[in-house]
């Protein structure tokens, strides 16, 4: 009798292991987001490895410092955020677009709050981000002002990052009611910038930069 051939179990394919992988990273960095906007950026890791479904020594894989971790949740919200704004633009008329995107940068603040602590501790790993930030969230803006100045839905002399800060201000509340308070803020200001808009047609509805 002929000995039985060893059958060999099929590899993975190269495709399917990235998919996994990339799977796995993009579930840490969601579980990250909401363990640290709950418990804050020293939340243990196990904490953070069960919401996303894998072993610790996954986290530590993709992240082997903490500050790893807390950066690449910070890039990943702010990569988010400024995807929104053509998407937004395609879907809404000018105005409408970039009040809904003021409304989601909104949101991004409630997440960085979460990281505001560990993002000012001094740590080098985190010296790029600010200008991470402008770098992503200042042309995203920029180009929701412009549309809706040249539709003359909103005024025309209004810088990005001035507004990126004014809308961080307002979003600096806290207790129960302070998402529903930064929004009713947030949705004012908006209001302000709709004041002295020239109108549609206008020869003044391009935006001034100063």
């Amino acid at each position: 009798m002929k000995p039985l051939k060893k059958v060999e179990k099929p590899k993975a394919h190269p495709r399917s292991v990235r998919a996994d992988a990339q799977r796995n990273f993009d579930a840490l960095l969601e579980a990250a987001k909401a363990v640290f906007a709950e418990s804050g950026v020293d939340a243990p890791v196990r904490e953070i490895a069960a919401r996303a479904g894998v072993g610790v020594a996954t986290v530590y894989r993709h992240f082997p410092r903490r500050s790893d971790l807390v950066a690449a949740v910070f890039r990943r919200e702010v990569d988010a955020c400024s995807a929104a704004a053509p998407e937004l633009a395609r879907e809404h008329d000018p105005g409408d677009a970039l009040a809904r995107w003021l409304r989601r940068y909104t949101s991004f603040i409630a997440t960085k709050r979460g990281l505001a602590a560990a993002l000012h501790s001094g740590d080098p790993a985190f010296d790029a981000l600010p200008g991470y930030f402008r770098e992503r969230l200042e042309p995203a803006l920029e180009t929701l002002l412009d549309a809706a100045a040249s539709a003359g839905q909103i005024r025309a002399d209004v810088e990005p990052y001035e507004l990126l800060r004014a809308v961080g201000n307002l979003s600096a509340t806290n207790g129960e009611d302070g998402g529903l308070h930064s929004r009713r803020m947030v949705d004012l200001l908006v209001d302000g910038l709709r004041y002295g808009a020239p109108g549609a047609g206008s020869p003044k509805g391009k935006r001034r930069s100063r």
